[in-house]
C-alpha cells in the first residue's frame, strides 16, 4: 500500500514538562480543576519525539526475563516499505514493564525466508522509556508485492518470527487481494478466539476499524473469561484515564496468545473509534460531563498509548491531544484505501445521544462527522483516483438504520444517521468523482450487516451508489446469537439491509477486476476458549454494478 502525502500537522506550542505532569496526574474520579487544566494545555505538547539524549543506556545483556512478552506487529503496507513493532516488557503488567528508566539498542532484521537463510534488511533500534520502550521501524528498500519474515533481537533474547508482506507498486496490475476486517475486541468480555483462526487465514493484510481496547475495569477473574488458574492484577480493576493506565490497558490485550498470532502472521492498518480513549466521545466533548479541557488531557494520554502500542508510523505520532489517524493507502490500481477518522473531529451527538428520530437538531447542514479538512480531503482524493475499486475503512454504520417500524423511525445518534448532511456530502462526493465501485467498512456494533449504499435510503427503488461490510466484534457483546430479538425489526424496517448476524468474528473481503465477494466469519462463543469457525454468509457485487447478492 502506498501512503500518499498528509496534509500539515498542526505543531502547537505547549510545554513537555507541564503535560507530562499533568497527563499523569489524571484519574477516574481525581481529574485536575478546571483551570488547572487549562493551563496545561495551554502551554503542554507532546513527549519528546525522541529520547531524551541524557538518559542512560541500559546493556540489553542484562535483561533477565524475556522482554517479548507483547510480541510483535507490523503494519501500513507500502511497495517497498513496511513499519515492525515491537515493546520491551519483561514485566507487561508493572507500570515500568519491567525495565528501568533508560533506552535500549534493540537489533531487527527482515528476510524473504522464515529460516532468514537469505536476510535483506537489518539494523538497530532504539527502544526509548519515554515511548515506554516501544519500537516502531520502518523498513525502506524492499521488494514490493512479496511475503517477508521479521524479529527482533534485545540481548540474548530473541522475538517470535513475524510474517509480513509489502504492498504492489501502485501502477501495478493486480487481479485480487484479500483482507480481513476486525474490530471491538473487549477483554473482558470472552476469548479472542477467532484472532486465531484469522492467524491461520490466508489474507494480505488485516484493517482494524477500532475499539482495540476498552477502556473500562477487568476484574481478577478476567471478566466473562472467568479465569480459574491465574488472577488479573487488582490494577485493572478500574476505569483508565491516564497515560499509565492505557498503557498497562494494552499491555493485557497485547499478552493475549490469539491477538499475538493475528499480529505475527498479517499487518494490520489500524484505525482507532471510542473505547481506545472514553466511550461515544465527540472531538473534545466527553461522555460525561467532564469539562472539555480536563478530557483533552485524558485524550492525550490515550492516543499518545495507543501510538505507542500499534505499528503505525512517524507521521502519525500523537501531538498533546492530535494524532493524524487519517490517510491514505493503495494495493496497485486495483484499489485506494482512504482509512477515516470518524471520532477526532466530529461534532457532538445530536439528543444526548439516545436514538431518536430524525430533528433539526441532528439534520443540521452544519454538523460533520469527519471535519472539513478531512472531508476535503476524501473527496479530492476520490477525484483524482484511478482505482478499480475506492474502499473507505472507517468505524461507525454508515449506512442508514432505522430502528423501528414507526412512519418516522429512531436512529442513532452516534453513527452516520445522526450526521445525515454529513453523509450526503459523502454520497454526493462520489458521484461527482464519478466512483463506479464504493465499499465502506466499518465495526462499532458488535454485529454483521451486509448494506446497499442507495442514494436515497428511504425510497428503494434509488440508485445504488456502492456497499458496506460491517464486520461484527472479536469478542464485545459476549456470545451474541445468530438472530437478534431486533432482527425482523431491522430486516423489515431497512429493505438494504441484505445481511444481519450478531454472532462475533470477523469479515473477510477479496476484492478483483471484475466484482468482490464478501465473507462473514463467525465463532459460536467466546465466553469459552476452542470454539470452530464458520462462514455465515457470502455476498458478492459487481465492477460497474454495485449492490450485494448471495455468493
Amino acid at each position: 500500500m502506498t501512503i500518499a502525502a498528509m496534509p500539515p500537522r498542526r505543531e502547537p506550542a505547549r510545554h513537555p514538562a507541564t503535560f507530562r505532569a499533568a497527563a499523569r496526574r489524571i484519574g477516574r474520579r481525581r481529574f485536575l480543576t478546571t483551570g488547572a487544566a487549562a493551563m496545561a494545555l495551554a502551554f503542554a505538547v507532546d513527549l519528546p519525539r525522541t529520547g531524551v539524549a541524557a538518559a542512560a543506556e541500559m546493556n540489553a545483556a542484562r535483561i533477565d526475563s524475556d522482554p517479548f512478552t507483547l510480541g510483535i506487529a507490523s503494519g501500513d503496507p507500502q511497495p517497498g516499505s513496511v513499519v515492525l513493532w515491537t515493546r520491551l516488557a519483561p514485566a507487561p503488567y508493572q507500570p515500568d514493564g519491567g525495565l528501568p528508566a533508560e533506552r535500549i539498542d534493540v537489533d531487527w532484521e527482515v528476510a524473504r525466508d522464515p529460516a532468514f537463510a537469505t536476510v535483506v534488511s537489518r539494523g538497530t533500534a532504539t527502544a526509548h522509556p519515554e515511548f515506554h520502550h516501544s519500537v516502531h521501524v520502518e523498513v525502506a528498500g524492499l521488494d514490493p508485492d512479496r511475503v517477508h519474515y521479521y524479529r527482533f533481537r534485545a540481548g540474548t533474547w530473541l522475538s517470535e518470527t513475524g510474517r509480513t508482506r509489502t504492498a504492489p507498486e501502485q501502477g501495478a496490475v493486480v487481479p485480487s487481494v484479500r483482507f480481513a476486517l476486525t474490530a471491538c475486541q473487549a477483554y473482558q468480555d470472552g476469548y479472542f478466539t477467532a484472532y486465531r483462526h484469522l492467524a491461520e487465514d490466508d489474507v494480505a493484510f488485516v484493517l482494524h476499524l477500532g475499539d482495540y481496547i476498552y477502556e473500562y475495569a477487568v476484574d481478577a477473574v478476567g471478566g466473562a473469561r472467568n479465569y480459574t488458574d491465574r488472577t488479573v492484577p487488582s490494577l485493572y480493576d478500574r476505569e483508565a484515564a491516564s497515560l499509565e493506565d492505557y498503557r498497562l490497558r494494552y499491555a493485557l490485550y497485547k499478552s493475549d496468545p490469539d491477538l499475538r498470532a493475528a499480529h505475527a502472521a498479517h499487518p494490520f492498518v489500524v484505525a482507532f473509534d471510542d473505547h481506545e480513549t472514553e466511550n461515544n466521545y465527540a472531538g473534545s466533548i466527553p461522555e460525561n460531563s467532564v469539562p472539555p479541557e480536563e478530557f483533552l488531557l485524558r485524550r492525550a494520554a490515550a492516543y499518545r498509548a495507543y501510538w505507542e502500542n500499534q505499528p503505525l508510523r512517524t507521521a502519525q505520532q500523537s501531538v498533546g491531544p492530535d494524532l493524524q489517524l487519517y490517510r491514505r493507502l493503495h494495493w496497485g490500481q486495483l484499489a485506494q484505501f482512504d482509512v477515516l477518522d470518524t471520532r477526532q473531529y466530529r461534532s457532538d451527538q445530536a439528543y444526548g445521544d439516545v436514538a431518536h428520530i430524525p430533528g433539526p437538531e441532528s439534520t443540521d447542514p452544519a454538523r460533520t462527522m469527519t471535519g472539513a479538512t478531512q472531508e476535503r480531503w476524501l473527496l479530492d482524493g476520490w477525484r483524482s483516483s484511478r482505482a478499480v475499486w475506492n474502499v473507505v475503512p472507517q468505524q461507525v454504520t454508515f449506512a442508514q438504520r432505522k430502528l423501528d417500524l414507526n412512519p418516522v423511525a429512531k436512529v442513532s445518534m452516534d453513527a452516520w444517521d445522526g450526521y445525515p448532511a454529513s453523509r450526503r456530502r459523502i454520497l454526493d462526493g462520489a458521484k461527482a468523482a464519478g466512483l463506479d465501485n464504493l465499499m465502506v467498512l466499518s465495526g462499532d456494533v458488535h454485529v454483521g450487516y451486509a448494506f446497499d449504499l442507495k442514494d436515497d435510503f428511504d425510497e428503494p427503488s434509488s440508485r445504488t451508489l456502492g456497499t458496506e461490510i460491517v464486520a461484527t466484534s472479536i469478542t464485545s457483546g459476549k456470545d451474541g446469537s445468530q438472530r437478534p430479538g431486533n432482527w425482523d425489526t431491522y430486516m423489515s424496517a431497512n429493505p438494504h439491509l441484505k445481511f444481519y448476524d450478531g454472532r462475533r468474528g470477523y469479515a473477510t473481503v477479496q476484492l478483483g477486476l471484475s466484482r468482490a465477494r464478501a465473507d462473514f466469519k463467525t465463532v459460536p462463543y467466546v465466553t469459552r476458549p476452542g470454539a470452530a469457525i464458520s462462514t455465515a454468509a457470502s455476498f458478492v457485487t459487481e465492477v460497474g454494478r454495485q449492490g450485494l447478492t448471495p455468493a
